[in-house]
């Protein structure tokens, strides 16, 4: 199947966005008024040194979900169009994936990401490659390497680089968290390859543990990483964050609602597959 900038986006969104504390933890947070946080996240992703982003996404976290757009160029490279929308909801215990274009959802239970994050560290951590080993984990802390408001996190081949700030309130850094995780198990499952998830989650808790968000995240990988073949070697993503939504958010987030319930539900394989001529609905119960 061919890859599509959808899927090179999302494998450059999940490899820089950013499983232990509970899901539904992010329903119940809030900025110490009793009321959901609020925020606000862009993030413009930038392949091998370039001057222009590959893509970008805006992530609203409103009223206990979030609410993640991918933006790609349109076919003239002059405007944006949603690529994708991804519906974050811990209370619920899954996430729906939409495909606007298609008018296509598809929704993957937490349980299932949990269970991926199980099987994929017992394959790491038994791989013939070393990277691939180290990325296994469990234990990252002899890579690890903090100054300031930056850490680093460095492996066989590959090295983490993280600037980072203060939440803006209280539980935004344990909120955050927790749809970075998910996002990253998610795209170990709808695009498998690559780098383990295991090193960027621990990037995840350390900077909750700091009660902060990234800025920006670099990753840089060696070439000869052939698991890789024909991707960026060197990617960067720079995060602009904000403690309250914009009126257009909100209008954002009602048209989202509107493509969520005008969407046709189908299993994950269909979903995925971009060049599928017939769609294989979800049977009640499957």
């Amino acid at each position: 199947m061919r890859t599509s900038a959808l899927d090179v986006a999302r494998f450059v969104v999940s490899l820089v966005v950013l499983t232990g504390a509970s899901w539904v933890a992010m329903a119940r947070s809030d900025g110490g008024d009793g009321r959901p946080c609020q925020l606000r996240v862009e993030s413009e992703l930038f392949a091998d040194g370039g001057d222009e982003p590959v893509a970008r996404s805006l992530t609203l976290f409103h009223e206990g979900v979030a609410w993640d757009f991918l933006e790609l160029p349109d076919a003239a490279g002059k405007s944006a169009v949603i690529g994708e929308i991804v519906l974050h909801d811990p209370a619920r215990e899954r996430v729906l994936v939409i495909d606007p274009a298609r008018q296509v959802k598809t929704q993957v239970d937490l349980i299932r990401l949990e269970r991926l994050s199980v099987s994929l560290a017992k394959w790491a951590r038994t791989n013939d490659d070393r990277l691939v080993r180290w990325a296994g984990g469990p234990d990252f802390a002899a890579g690890f390497t903090e100054h300031d408001d930056r850490l680093e996190l460095v492996g066989p081949r590959v090295k983490y680089a993280v600037a980072y700030e203060e939440a803006p309130c209280t539980e935004a850094a344990v909120t955050y968290r927790q749809f970075a995780d998910t996002a990253i198990l998610l795209k170990a499952l709808m695009q498998p390859g690559g780098i383990p998830p295991f090193p960027r989650l621990a990037v995840n808790r350390r900077l909750e543990d700091a009660g902060a968000i990234p800025s920006e995240v670099m990753l840089e990988i060696d070439p000869r990483l052939s698991a890789l073949g024909g991707r960026p070697e060197r990617l960067r993503c720079v995060h602009k964050v904000h403690p309250r939504l914009l009126a257009g958010d909100l209008e954002r987030i009602e048209d989202a609602k509107h493509h969520v319930a005008a969407a046709e539900p189908v299993d994950l394989a269909t979903f995925v597959d971009r060049e599928a001529e017939t769609l294989r609905p979800v049977t009640p119960g499957s």
